[in-house]
């Protein structure tokens, strides 16, 4: 079985590929035929004559001239012939593809903390919009969805597989879009309302946070739980340098002044939240390293895709026939009609 692309066709030739070497063959016999019949033939003579100067004199006829057309006919129609033994067909592909997505939950921490510029020489907020972007330009087929929280939370986006709506409503987060404080069990639970209707094979949050939970309307390991009943995997992100970092301080007299405050991260909280689902604690100390966490998380949650293709084959190899013969009886005709010349 053989594939050749001709005139923007793909042609799969199921016989032996031999028949196409006959094809070659065959051209190079007629041309050598043609060879000796327009030019060892014109040095060779039939009927001799004593003199032949008034035969020179006179111009070859428009007839005479075209008469070499019929080993081209001949040619082209045995060429025809081999190609339709070979039993061309033309396929046309059709592609099934059947995608399990993803549904995910991005919470991002709004707070005043986030404000902290030990991710130099960006915020810790800036740097975390950033590589959202990122992480949503790498996924496809899947729904996500964006939740901020501060002391409440709120559904910025809902989920959905418009990545460039969830952008601009990812642009449009700044700290002061609610009442300052760390309200981690809040966000899970909003993030874990958002995917209780959800149909997907898998469903993830992924929170990002630099504090301690300061707001225990929802304890965050009771959130955790719930998110497990419901088969809700969450992957937490701690992020800050440990230590101490530099905070921006607005001043009515002398204007904007930095301090240095301690990070106060509460990983153990995270790393039990992330155990209790099944999904996995990071610290990210460095835009570096949130980067590596958003693609490592990328890369554990992938989106399975099964792609079917089919081809329906069309038979070509009675045209070329068709084509052959119409090709053959013409030559037949005209060698025996207006070619045709006295033995």
């Amino acid at each position: 079985m053989t594939i050749l692309q001709f005139a923007g066709w793909d042609l799969l030739f199921v016989q032996v590929p031999g028949w196409l070497i006959l094809a070659v063959g065959a051209v190079v016999i007629l041309a050598v035929a043609w060879h000796h019949y327009t030019r060892a033939g014109r040095s060779s003579a039939t009927v001799r004559y004593s003199d032949i100067k008034l035969v020179k004199a006179r111009r070859r006829t428009i007839r005479q001239r075209l008469r070499p057309t019929l080993y081209l006919l001949r040619l082209v129609a045995l060429i025809l012939f081999i190609i339709a033994m070979a039993r061309p067909q033309s396929g046309t592909q059709k592609r099934d593809i059947d995608a399990e997505g993803i549904d995910i939950i991005l919470a991002l921490d709004i707070s005043g903390s986030m404000k902290a510029e030990d991710f130099k020489p960006h915020n810790r907020l800036f740097v975390a919009k950033e590589e959202l972007n990122k992480f949503i330009d790498r996924r496809a087929n899947d729904r996500i969805g964006l939740v901020v929280f501060a002391r409440s939370s709120f559904t910025q986006c809902p989920l959905t597989l418009d990545y460039g709506v969830l952008k601009s409503f990812l642009a449009q987060v700044d700290f002061g879009m609610v009442d300052d404080g760390t309200g981690i069990g809040i966000a899970l639970a909003n993030a874990v309302n958002r995917l209780r209707h959800s149909e997907a094979v898998s469903k993830i949050i992924v929170l990002l946070t630099d504090g301690v939970n300061n707001n225990w309307e929802i304890d965050p390991l009771t959130a955790a739980n719930i998110a497990k009943t419901m088969g809700i995997k969450i992957y937490t992100i701690g992020a800050g340098r440990p230590g101490t970092a530099m905070y921006p301080v607005y001043d009515p007299l002398f204007g904007k002044r930095y301090q240095y405050l301690p990070n106060e991260i509460d990983e153990e909280s995270l790393q039990k939240i992330a155990k209790i689902t099944g999904g996995k604690y990071f610290r990210a100390r460095s835009e570096d390293e949130l980067n590596q966490v958003y693609t490592e998380i990328d890369l554990m949650e992938r989106t399975k895709i099964n792609v079917n293709e089919y081809v329906q084959y069309e038979e070509l190899f009675f045209s070329y026939l068709l084509a052959g013969l119409i090709l053959f009886l013409l030559e037949i005709i005209l060698s025996q009609t207006l070619f045709r010349k006295i033995p």
